[in-house]
């Protein structure tokens, strides 16, 4: 087994042996269940599509996932287990992937078992299911960003809550970067070269342009190369700790 694999299978176990997985996955369920039938109005809308599903992904996200990744890594700070980690056969890069993974493959099972929405939709009407798996995959795609970046913050202090104020206030600002009020906030005075760089980091612009059913490289070359940047920090932050 490789290094990435043995901290993979780990950190996968270890959700599944404390009830946080379960009440982490009942909670998405019933968020997204609440926000798709009763405030996007699946039914009375009319329409075989799960647009109302999907709208309120990033803002589902921005509670859950931080509350998700704030443990990954200050758990182990707080317990005295990082010097304990670190000091196995593995590298940090190893570390940081496997737990990253681990947490990313959960929320993908947590985001995979609100099938019964989309059997539901496709028994009412006619859907355009590649629609559908092209908005899954965006969705799982935005899920990671979010997780990188709750990983990073998790990695620099051993204050669960710290963390999970931090990290919810980092995505909140990549989440709000497209909005009208923040790009009128900086037209006038920002070089337009700096306001088309903040437009381009929106997390809802990328996902909706997926959600159309319109596949562009761009979108998903963005997600990546952000999940990859802010892994990349996450193993300074450990490697800064680890000298310590």
């Amino acid at each position: 087994m490789t290094p990435v694999g043995a901290v993979f299978r780990r950190e996968l176990a270890t959700y599944f042996s404390t009830p946080v997985a379960y009440v982490f996955i009942v909670i998405f369920l019933v968020l997204a269940g609440v926000f798709t039938f009763y405030i996007g109005g699946l039914y009375e809308r009319g329409q075989a599509d799960l647009q109302p599903f999907f709208t309120f992904h990033p803002w589902l996200y921005l509670f859950l996932i931080p509350a998700l990744s704030m443990r990954l890594w200050a758990e182990e700070r707080k317990n005295g287990t990082l010097e304990l980690l670190l000091t196995l056969p593995l590298s940090v890069t190893a570390a940081v992937v496997g737990k990253f993974l681990a947490a990313w493959v959960f929320t993908g099972i947590a985001l995979a078992l609100t099938f019964p929405v989309w059997l539901t939709v496709n028994y009412l009407g006619t859907v355009d299911n590649p629609v559908v798996v092209l908005s899954y995959l965006g969705s799982f795609l935005m899920a990671g960003a979010y997780l990188a970046v709750g990983a990073c913050i998790s990695a620099f202090t051993a204050n669960q809550v710290i963390a999970f104020v931090v990290s919810f206030t980092l995505c909140l600002v990549f989440v709000l970067a497209g909005f009208p009020l923040v790009m009128d906030a900086l037209q006038g005075w920002a070089p337009q070269a700096l306001v088309d760089a903040v437009r381009n980091m929106s997390f809802l612009s990328h996902f909706e342009a997926i959600t159309r059913g319109v596949i562009d490289l761009r979108d998903v070359i963005f997600f990546l190369s952000f999940i990859a940047c802010w892994l990349f920090a996450n193993g300074v932050a450990v490697e800064m700790k680890k000298s310590e």
